[in-house]
């Protein structure tokens, strides 16, 4: 499996230093499973912070340290494999398959529109942003739409094309106010994806604007 699409260097920044939303702190931690690189260069990252933070001069604690659960990552090649053996999930790496609590195949869809499914994930009341799992039929392309605040999407099966570029197992688009896309399913396989969002896309066409709050995307 070769990953060629991988979180901002912005991003791992603020996922090394704890300050993602969790729900896109949960996408770049399941793509961590997955790359290695991505892991090299979050164990620099945190080297680097670690030795910043040598050079500051000692202050008292105003409060706990956040929970880091999400950010937790092994450099453990192999771990990936023997943690979804012993878990159940064969589909989905941590901490996506513990949310989630199951394979792809058991997922519980809920339809959107022809040929496109989705999954919500739960988050903690507290918890900012949105986290879910979409899936699409061979060929199915999501209409056009732009982004109110950040998206992170993490391919989980099949790939999709947008126009960004091509995405498949294991690849991350990481898109900002400034992208507006129509990604396409591929034709054979389909796609599986969790994605993250701040707010809901902002979609092009004026029936689907309206139909929005009725279909939860």
């Amino acid at each position: 499996m070769t990953i060629r699409h991988h979180p901002d260097d912005a991003t791992l920044m603020s996922f090394a230093a704890g300050a993602l939303p969790q729900a896109f702190a949960i996408v770049v931690a399941t793509h961590l499973r997955m790359c290695p690189r991505c892991r090299n260069s979050l164990a620099t990252l945190e080297l680097v912070g670690a030795a910043l933070i040598d050079t500051l001069p000692p202050r008292p604690m105003q409060q706990s340290p956040p929970a880091r659960d999400a950010q937790h990552v092994t450099t453990d090649g192999d771990a990936p494999l023997r943690e979804a053996v012993r878990n159940g999930h064969a589909h989905l790496p941590w901490p996506l398959g513990e949310l989630v609590g199951s394979r792809l195949d058991d997922v519980r869809w809920r339809p959107v529109a022809q040929g496109l499914w989705q999954h919500d994930i739960a988050l903690p009341g507290s918890a900012s942003g949105r986290l879910r799992l979409l899936k699409a039929a061979p060929g199915r392309a999501i209409p056009e739409h732009g982004h109110r605040g950040l998206e992170m999407t993490l391919v989980l099966e099949g790939a999709y094309r947008d126009e960004t570029g091509d995405f498949r197992i294991g690849d991350v688009a990481d898109l900002d106010e400034g992208v507006e896309h129509t990604p396409l399913a591929d034709r054979e396989a389909g796609c599986v994806c969790v994605l993250a969002n701040e707010m809901p896309p902002r979609f092009k066409g004026l029936l689907l604007r309206m139909a929005q709050p009725f279909l939860k995307i």
